[in-house]
């Protein structure tokens, strides 16, 4: 097929390469701009703009597809299909038509459970035994569309947002290839009204660890917030992020170091830190962080 294909971060990156590798013509890479990133605030390009300029690709990154002039160029690609992961602009009626075929969405939860913007981030927040990844039809509604295909996997008791990730963009890029073979013989199903969810973006002020929680909430938020944007605690009056962790037995008084290996006392029940990273320092396996930092018994956590 004739595709324009719609992304922005790391997750969409693979899926533009199963595109290719399938064999569908890429009519055009659209993307968000490049922003200024780093020390030197230098605009640096987006993880897909950077892959479709190495594969020499067509890349357009418009601020907005409100304007006539954007939604003639768009039109004019004449494409037959639209995938759209992760692109980060809302898509106007005129655009969702243009396409042949219109627009297939890739969405990173089991539909009508998290829509919105940060799906993987909230199921592990959640405490969800799992998620899965959507082929859906775009509508204007916020992914609302009716779903083409879906597949479940198990949420692992110690994964990670960042790994989840992996897993899911690796699952996206199979499936909407699946898709679009069978597109002809796949029958929409529109979800139901019963068990929307809404994934609202992460905000840095839901970062930092409460030690007064149970060692099940605080494990989710590490796990949740890792590797971005990373719950944190201090540490004698240090800022560190807690980037993975388990949930272990143990009790004492809250916040406490329970031993010399990075478990913690929470409200009920304990922690034991797997991954963690010091401000100004790069992330580090437990043992490699308690070697630079020893955190003895006794050591509290969460004062400045």
């Amino acid at each position: 097929m004739r595709v324009i294909f719609m992304g922005t971060p790391d997750f969409s990156v693979p899926v533009l390469d199963a595109l290719i590798a399938a064999g569908h013509e890429i009519a055009a890479v659209y993307c968000q701009p490049p922003r200024p990133a780093g020390r030197g605030k230098k605009e640096r390009p987006t993880p897909v703009h950077a892959r479709a300029l190495a594969l020499g690709l067509d890349v357009r990154h418009p601020v907005s597809l409100k304007g006539a002039d954007e939604q003639q160029a768009f039109a004019a690609l004449n494409a037959d299909v639209a995938v759209v992961v992760a692109y980060g602009l809302i898509l106007p009626q005129i655009i969702l038509d243009a396409p042949k075929r219109g627009c297939l969405n890739i969405h990173a939860s089991l539909l009508p459970r998290w829509r919105g913007a940060a799906p993987i981030h909230r199921a592990i927040l959640a405490g969800d035994a799992e998620t899965g990844v959507c082929i859906m039809q775009m509508e204007a509604g916020l992914d609302t569309g009716p779903v083409l295909l879906r597949e479940a996997i198990t949420i692992g008791a110690e994964e990670t947002t960042g790994v989840l990730h992996d897993r899911l963009s690796a699952m996206g890029a199979r499936l909407v290839c699946d898709a679009l073979d069978q597109l002809d013989d796949l029958a929409a199903e529109v979800q139901s009204e019963d068990g929307v969810t809404y994934a609202s973006k992460i905000d840095k002020a839901e970062a930092q660890v409460n030690w007064n929680q149970s060692a099940t909430q605080i494990d989710r938020q590490i796990r949740g917030l890792s590797p971005f944007p990373g719950a944190w605690t201090l540490l004698g009056g240090v800022r560190v992020k807690l980037l993975a962790s388990r949930v272990v037995s143990g009790a004492g008084a809250v916040g406490q170091a329970l031993d010399d290996s990075l478990t913690i006392a929470c409200e009920q029940g304990a922690i034991q830190v797997i991954r963690a990273q010091k401000a100004g320092k790069g992330a580090q396996d437990a043992q490699e962080f308690l070697r630079g930092t020893p955190v003895p018994k006794g050591t509290q956590f969460g004062q400045g």
